[in-house]
């Protein structure tokens, strides 16, 4: 069973080693600092609380330790102060060092006094039953304590194993959509080379289209005026003339210029060629658009943080024995090197868009035609022969 001379002198043990681990550390391990600072805090609270709800009501009681709980009320201020300045300064502060030395100078001359003073003062002044009542509800608050701790922790391995699931499951996730992008992406290609290859296929058939539509034109341009066929000569308008006239025809010009008529009325129609202007598709140039991928070097920096076992040698506190001695004790402690781990992730960085624009222009088509023109000749016996030009007004 614990006594209360064991309990005040093994009380600050923890608290010991927690100040000299963050003493050793460097302004560059701020998360190693924020670690044992928090866990030093807790420590030195749970002390002070403990002591201030079960020891000093006790000691207030007796005349012989009641100005002892003055002093050692002033002590946990003093150390509850010092912790605050630590929590609010920088970890890799110049500063940080001084501070922490300050404070376990004042911890370990409060542990001092505590052991020279109260002790004795305690264990005089204070009934066996009384010292055994305070050590069980001390004992007890520190097991409340540690198992609030505990549950605490445990809550926290609980969240982090939450966290970590949700952050796996929204990495499957995104994989997930990730491929569904790529098969996406990879049926639109293949629509888009099926659209080509449509688009390529109809231009080709509306360019011979077009080619027998101009070789048709060309031939019918290049006709006879009169071809002999009703749907020809209606169409390029030279039907029409009054059956059972004269007509000249090509072949027999030179009979037409002395051939007689016997009606009062001739009609000679003259034709007129037409351009007639076409237009097809042709391929003026294929623009090719070829995504490929590509490795750049890129770099990020990344904090990493090493803990490393220092082990000193020191005076002790007092030369009291404290706990097992003479006995073989064995203590384990991990180090640790945080190294840096690389995963790769996709975006999409910008969109090429590939797409035809029509643009309109205007183009003037030269060639020439041919047409008819009229000469007349008039012959007199008696005044000799006169040539007068027809008037002619195109439409």
């Amino acid at each position: 069973m614990t006594t209360i001379r064991q309990l005040i002198q093994t009380s600050p043990t923890k608290a010991n080693e927690l100040l000299t681990a963050l003493a050793g550390t460097s302004n560059n391990a701020v998360k190693t600092r924020e670690r044992l600072l928090e866990d030093l805090k807790s420590e030195l609270e749970l002390l002070a609380k403990l002591e201030e709800e079960h020891l000093f009501p006790v000691l207030r009681k007796h005349k012989e330790t009641k100005d002892l709980v003055t002093a050692a009320l002033d002590d946990n201020n003093q150390t509850r102060k010092l912790l605050a300045e630590l929590e609010q300064m920088p970890k890799s502060s110049e500063e940080f060092a001084p501070k922490l030395a300050e404070l376990r100078k004042v911890f370990q001359q409060s542990v001092r006094d505590e052991r020279k003073d109260l002790l004795p003062a305690v264990l005089k002044a204070v009934s066996d039953e009384e010292a055994q009542a305070i050590v069980a509800k001390i004992e007890d608050g520190k097991a409340e304590v540690e198992e609030a701790q505990r549950a605490e922790a445990e809550q926290r391995r609980a969240e982090q194993r939450h966290e970590r699931e949700q952050a796996e499951k929204l990495l499957a996730e995104q994989n997930e959509a990730e491929e569904r992008e790529r098969k996406t992406r990879e049926a639109a290609r293949r629509t888009a080379d099926e659209v080509v290859r449509t688009t390529e296929v109809a231009a080709e058939s509306t360019r011979k289209v077009a080619q027998s539509a101009a070789e048709t034109v060309q031939r019918a341009a290049t006709a006879p005026l009169s071809t002999g066929s009703l749907f020809f000569d209606v169409m390029f308008g030279m039907w029409g003339v009054p059956s059972g006239r004269s007509v000249a025809r090509p072949g027999n010009a030179a009979a037409s210029r002395i051939q007689q008529s016997s009606h009062d009325e001739e009609v000679i129609p003259l034709a007129e060629e037409t351009l007639i202007v076409g237009k097809h598709t042709v391929n003026s140039g294929t623009t090719t658009v070829r995504r490929y991928v590509v490795e750049v070097p890129t770099e990020q920096q990344v904090t990493l943080y090493d803990e490393k076992v220092v082990v000193e040698r020191r005076k002790p506190v007092t030369d009291a024995a404290t706990g097992e001695a003479l006995t073989e004790f064995t203590v384990e402690m991990v180090e640790t090197s945080e190294v840096p781990l690389v995963a790769k992730g996709v975006k999409v960085r910008e969109e090429v868009v590939v797409r035809r624009e029509r643009t309109k222009r205007v183009e003037t088509v030269r060639d020439t035609i041919r047409r008819d023109e009229v000469e007349i000749s008039n012959v007199n016996e008696r005044s000799g022969t006169r040539r007068a030009a027809l008037a002619y007004s195109r439409r």
